[in-house]
């Protein structure tokens, strides 16, 4: 069998002009000749009546003492919801089609409430379904474990269902709809000329959403690269390709693609610098500090390690708590609230010289401070200022002419 998997988030879903274009993408992968799984999101945003949000807001407002285990069970419900309407307008509309929960779908989770993992799925109802020509809609997000309780994914987690039963199906692609045509250089809010990406590789876009693009899961993708199964990221209200996402041998021998250095600038803002350093008496300064942070449930990130110290960030939510834990291990921390992190992204820049002597050379042309900076294969991370941060991403964005 041909199989494509679909995923529609929540704004794909939320109103019925919205939903009808979603089963017009539907009919035109039946006409295809593709065998269809359907993956849905919970309907709208934080405020509407099934959405994740609304329904965690209910909670806080009845008590706010549920457990976390009944708490996923109340969460599933929206996506339940979004299935359920979805296959009776596709019946209506005599498109055979069949709702399953994460658990009929054959998704096993283990046991960690509110951000399970994936540990096998058994797509053998799927595919009966499939074999009857019957278009299959699964509730995303969601899972069971092997007591039978239910469980979610974390945020994110209706692009991890798609592409794990993608790759449990051996789909020849996955397509992610959403409400932006694509993914892009950068933020279209920040950035007016951001433009559409045609191609881009897995671990482009991973780190481009580790970063704080939000078009897609970083580990959907990573599911996805396991398997080597294609991604596109599509508008639900356009006709276009959108982006495709796959790997780096493929894009070798893609006449699309145009040699790059840079992809695209994604953004983390609100985060605080927390700086460590050290001397005489406390030579095991490095273990202790993330030590008492893990132990403290603190993520941290953009980490620099040196004999003097170390330094790091931690989201502005959680900056009081940590160096209340620091000061109470008789250190002197020093830190720096309302900082963003901005990340350059590119597959290409590996090896090349020049790359941070123009980041540097745009921020300076600013006259924006750099507070931090680190790199890896992919990517160059640097520290500002979050008054500074727009500036930073169009005068980055500009430099590698991102827009062209």
């Amino acid at each position: 069998m041909r199989i494509l998997v679909q995923k529609f988030g929540g704004t794909s879903l939320s109103t019925p002009e919205a939903r009808e274009h979603a089963i017009g993408h539907i009919r035109h992968a039946l006409d295809q000749g593709y065998k269809l799984v359907v993956v849905v999101s919970a309907m709208g945003r934080k405020g509407e009546p099934y959405a994740t949000d609304t329904l965690l807001d209910w909670v806080r407002s009845n008590g706010n003492r549920l457990p976390v285990r009944e708490r996923d069970m109340l969460l599933c419900c929206g996506e339940m919801i979004s299935a359920a309407t979805l296959c009776s307008l596709l019946n209506d509309l005599a498109i055979p089609s069949v709702a399953f929960t994460g658990a009929q779908a054959g998704i096993l989770t283990n046991a960690q409430y509110g951000n399970a993992h994936i540990l096998s799925i058994n797509p053998s109802r799927i595919i009966e379904q499939l074999e009857e020509d019957k278009v299959v809609v699964v509730t995303g997000f969601q899972g069971i474990t092997e007591d039978g309780d239910f469980t979610t994914l974390g945020r994110g987690g209706s692009d991890t269902s798609a592409t794990a039963l993608g790759a449990a199906l051996k789909a020849e692609m996955v397509d992610i709809f959403t409400d932006v045509n694509g993914i892009l250089t950068a933020d279209p809010r920040v950035v007016e000329d951001a433009r559409p990406l045609e191609v881009v590789t897995y671990a482009e876009i991973c780190n481009m959403a580790y970063n704080g693009a939000k078009v897609i899961h970083p580990r959907a993708v990573e599911v996805a690269m396991q398997a080597q199964i294609p991604i596109r990221v599509r508008s639900t209200f356009s006709q276009d390709e959108g982006t495709l996402v796959t790997s780096q041998d493929i894009l070798k021998h893609s006449e699309k693609i145009q040699d790059r250095f840079v992809t695209g600038i994604a953004h983390v803002s609100n985060v605080t610098q927390i700086q460590v350093l050290a001397d005489g008496n406390h030579r095991d300064l490095q273990l202790n500090v993330f030590k008492a942070m893990a132990e403290n449930h603190i993520s941290v990130d953009f980490i620099n390690v040196n004999p003097m110290g170390v330094v790091y960030t931690v989201f502005d939510y959680d900056a009081e708590q940590a160096m209340k834990v620091l000061r109470a291990m008789d250190y002197e921390p020093s830190f720096l609230e309302n900082c963003a992190k901005v990340s350059v992204i590119g597959g290409g820049m590996n090896g090349v010289p020049g790359i941070m002597a123009r980041i540097v050379e745009a921020l300076t042309e600013e006259e924006i401070q750099i507070l931090q900076s680190a790199d890896s294969n992919t990517t160059i991370w640097v520290l500002v200022q979050n008054s500074d941060m727009v500036k930073a991403i169009r005068a980055l964005h500009a430099k590698f002419h991102l827009h062209k």
